[in-house]
């Protein structure tokens, strides 16, 4: 198991704080902004309306036809001079740095808009002695900008007052509004503007700016102190605990040699919450891990007690068939080979070779119901008895039906085995075979194909009591091969769920004819694996050749 790091970067805690941090900064700015942008607007509401009362009521005393003939001639009339002294009066009670009557002309970059009058204070007048308002039909040369002038265009053809701000170098941050003066005609003539300073705005957002500062960073003080305490005691301590119980678990768990060493630490988190119900969970878990850890060392030692237990079980299992081959190597009349393969460590199929007698030979060939060890348990009682009850001698199937009443005494678990067997006189070759509901036999004659030997079977053994099996006759003649095999090879299944069938294990069969038993069997097997591959074998192999060669001479 890796050694786990518990050293990091960052603490939950010092994150928590920056996270607070950031977020009392945005919101302190974001609501200074929000009451900036609100007072502003205010302010600006508010002078709109004071300069469109003014403007409205300043230009409704102005003779249009009157101020165009003067602008025309460059002289000014009576009614000019004292629309300038209205002028006058507005500049010196009304509280507008100034007002002022423009006629727009273009939107160069000079001389874009021609003086008309201004309206001067008393004090402006006796600091500049001789001088009033501006010359009538003088240019304003650079003193007004393109954007300023194309204002002041719009605005001619504007019905109501209109607004717009500007900064200058000169006279600072300016609001200005206009409204036009027509003729009788309904023409416009020029544009009435006054000027009201918005410096007090612009004071007013640095004042607010340096204020709202240092109450955010009041704020930010007092609230990451409070907040750091709460935390450090809420959210930050106990999950260091949890974090020192899981890391001493984990630290055991590289020491311990069994469970019962495994530390599981008390994090004493009582803070009736998420967190205590978080370090109750964690401390469930960790007691489940033992638990489940015990109880898996307790299943692994178990199952390697019976792995070993079937692991002689095998091979008992594999020393009660006849292994060695040659079988019987003092004869030269026959030759045999035989093999099986269980699907778990212990199978239900037997096969076995005994002499009933110096001239008789038994073959049996037999498949259990099930698998695993019951049918092992089964195999070797129905092994036994099939040996001991033919060497008995007697008749063929008389000693077979003696078998099967001897099995299903006891039988509770309702097993039964398919048997096929034969007794052959070696002596002519003369035999008598029985098939109690086992696969059909494979007889190859001397220099032909092996061919399926298909007969009636009788009803398995332990089936049922009082069973009769059928005999059948047969003779072989010197050269003959016979296979005997269980179930497990025709129904061989690969990953198609195709069976490996009848038509493939005799192609097998013909394929290794001429050469020895044991290349047979072992090509056979051979075959079976190629075609399932990676498939699972659900079944155990069992297979027997065997060849009469003839009468041994005395």
């Amino acid at each position: 198991m890796p050694e786990t790091n518990n050293k990091t970067n960052k603490t939950i805690g010092r994150s928590l704080l920056v996270g607070l941090t950031l977020l009392i900064l945005i919101l302190s700015f974001a609501i200074g902004a929000i009451g900036f942008t609100t007072y502003a607007t205010k302010v600006l509401d508010r002078y709109q309306v004071y300069l469109r009362d003014l403007l409205t009521f300043a230009a409704s005393q102005m003779d249009g036809d009157d101020m165009q003939a003067c602008i025309d001639s460059g002289e000014k009339s009576d009614i000019f001079k004292e629309e300038e002294r209205l002028l006058d009066a507005i500049k010196e009670h009304y509280g507008v740095e100034y007002v002022y009557i423009y006629k727009p002309l273009n939107t160069d970059e000079t001389d874009n808009m021609m003086n008309v009058m201004a309206g001067i204070t008393s004090k402006e007048r006796a600091e500049n002695e001789g001088y009033y308002s501006v010359k009538l039909g003088s240019l304003t040369g650079s003193d007004n900008s393109p954007e300023v002038a194309g204002h002041f265009l719009e605005g001619m053809d504007s019905e109501k007052v209109t607004f717009f701000s500007q900064d200058t170098n000169e006279f600072g941050h300016m609001y200005t509004g206009m409204i036009p003066i027509y003729d009788s005609t309904g023409k416009s003539v020029a544009m009435l503007a006054a000027d009201v300073s918005i410096d007090e705005i612009y004071e007013t957002r640095l004042h607010y700016v340096i204020v709202v500062s240092i109450a955010a960073l009041i704020l930010m003080v007092i609230s990451l102190f409070l907040m750091n305490a709460w935390l450090k005691r809420r959210v930050v301590d106990p999950l260091q605990r949890l974090k020192d119980t899981a890391g001493s678990f984990v630290e055991s768990t590289h020491h311990a040699a069994s469970p019962d060493d495994l530390i599981i630490a008390d994090p004493d988190i009582h803070t009736q919450d998420e967190m205590e119900a978080l370090s109750n969970s964690i401390t469930e878990m960790f007691a489940d891990m033992k638990h489940y850890m015990t109880d898996l060392v307790n299943v692994t030692m178990e199952k390697e007690r019976i792995g070993a237990e079937l692991n002689v079980a095998t091979q008992i299992q594999a020393d009660m068939l006849p292994n060695i081959f040659p079988a019987f190597p003092e004869r030269d009349d026959i030759n045999i080979y035989a093999s099986m393969t269980p699907a778990k460590e212990v199978g239900g199929d037997f096969y076995d070779f005994f002499f009933v007698d110096h001239d008789h030979l038994a073959i049996v060939m037999a498949d259990v119901s099930g698998k695993g060890v019951p049918a092992a348990l089964f195999m070797v009682i129905a092994k036994t008895l099939i040996k001991s009850v033919f060497q008995n001698g007697g008749e063929a199937g008389e000693a077979l039906a003696d078998v099967n009443d001897r099995l299903c005494e006891g039988n509770e678990a309702g097993l039964f085995v398919t048997v096929w067997m034969a007794v052959i006189d070696l002596k002519t070759g003369e035999g008598v075979s029985l098939n109690a509901g086992h696969e059909h036999p494979a007889l190859c004659k001397a220099g032909g194909d092996y061919e399926l030997v298909v007969y009636r079977h009788s009803v398995a053994v332990a089936a049922m009591e009082g069973m009769v099996f059928q005999e059948r006759r047969f003779k072989l003649d010197m050269g003959d091969k016979l296979f005997v095999y269980t179930d497990g090879v025709p129904e061989a299944t690969n990953a198609e769920n195709e069976l490996f069938g009848t038509d493939r294990m005799i192609e097998a069969l013909n394929k290794n004819k001429d050469k020895s038993l044991k290349e047979q069997v072992d090509g056979m097997k051979e075959s079976i694996d190629e075609f399932v591959k990676d498939a699972p074998q659900f079944d155990d192999i069992t297979m027997l050749c065997f060849e009469y060669k003839g009468v041994i001479d005395d």
